[in-house]
């Protein structure tokens, strides 16, 4: 691995799109409740599965699943040919404790790779139909809680990932569309056994207990579109 190209990094982040800012709003419910669904949507369809494209390089991007955000949900707006699926997250991807939960501005495009697709994401979709079932956020909590229990959400895949490099990407209000970067997904706490934690430790990375996974990032020094990416936070 080129060492210009890519460093690991660890980001205080309950979720996959939450990002620096979260938690010096930690405490702080700066959207206390859902807006109406029409700011979350992209009144445009080739806009957002463009923006959802982006979330990785062209070679990846062009033959993947493309999934947009609907009024009854995510559906497949473009059929894909090499396994990955690309779609653009809103803002209760993140954890139900964050304080940006229902945040409208937020977009984050992501490409999942087909083990993640199939176990990972599957819970991000849950949680969509959830909310726009109207439910609050401890129900939401709740039930994707259930779910992992009886199985109703597949366990994680081995290998599982996810390409975020879109320069387009709305994080949240502080970190905007932060870094480009890839995430790397496993079952349970790891802090221990990567030692993560450690002092000086390179390996650093984000446990999210609510869908009880660990999250390694790896920065990469360019946007999917081959631009360079800020080699430093905002």
């Amino acid at each position: 691995m080129r060492k210009n190209l890519v460093k690991i990094v660890a980001l205080a982040f309950a979720l996959l799109i939450a990002l620096p800012g979260a938690i010096a709003q930690a405490g702080k419910d700066a959207y206390p409740a859902m807006a109406p669904l029409d700011q979350y949507l992209l009144s445009d369809e080739k806009s957002e599965i463009a923006l959802a494209r982006s979330a990785a390089p062209s070679s990846i991007s062009d033959g993947a699943e493309v999934m947009v955000l609907r009024r009854d949900g995510y559906e497949t707006a473009v059929k894909g040919t090499n396994g990955f699926v690309c779609l653009v997250e809103r803002s209760w991807g993140q954890g139900t404790d964050e304080a940006e939960f229902w945040n409208p501005k937020m977009r984050a495009p992501h490409c999942f790779n087909a083990q993640a697709a199939k176990s990972f994401a599957q819970i991000y979709l849950m949680k969509t139909r959830l909310v726009l079932a109207g439910k609050s956020k401890p129900e939401i909590a709740k039930a994707v809680a259930t779910a992992l229990e009886t199985k109703e959400l597949p366990a994680l895949e081995p290998g599982a990932m996810a390409y975020m490099m879109s320069k387009q990407q709305y994080l949240n209000d502080q970190g905007k569309n932060w870094r480009s970067h890839t995430m790397f997904f496993s079952p349970g706490d790891m802090t221990k056994s990567w030692a993560a934690d450690d002092p000086n430790s390179p390996v650093m990375m984000v446990n999210d207990p609510q869908e009880r996974v660990t999250i390694l990032l790896v920065l990469a020094d360019k946007w999917s579109d081959g631009t360079a990416s800020p080699s430093h936070h905002p």
